[in-house]
């Protein structure tokens, strides 16, 4: 798990850091997983997270993200928590990575892994 912060000016960009942080805390690599959930704040943001990380798209948010299922406010990070472990569980994968941006140029990681 991490928090990190960048410019606030820079609306949605925090999951950029956080998720490069969590994977080299795990010793982890991009490839090496399986799913990651992404929570938007608009459409727009999350392109740019994608192009940043160079995560292969088909490994995201592959329930659909917070603009299908819902971006409920104080219960996110439990929702993106849930969704990756429902989707780890269904596709057989081990390793994950959940991501949230907050306002104030936020940004928070978490990777889980399955035994």
């Amino acid at each position: 798990y991490v928090q990190v912060g960048c410019d606030p000016k820079i609306m949605g960009f925090g999951p950029v850091p956080a998720v490069k942080l969590v994977l080299e805390k795990a010793g982890w690599n991009k490839d090496d997983v399986d799913l990651y959930e992404l929570n938007e704040a608009f459409a727009s943001q999350s392109l740019v997270v994608l192009k940043e990380l160079g995560v292969d798209p088909a490994k995201v948010n592959i329930s659909g993200g917070a603009i299908a299922l819902g971006h409920p406010i104080g219960a996110s990070g439990a929702r993106v928590l849930i969704t990756l472990l429902y989707g780890l569980q269904r596709t057989g994968g081990k390793r994950g990575v959940v991501s949230l941006c907050i306002g104030g140029g936020m940004g928070i990681a978490m990777a889980v892994q399955r035994d």
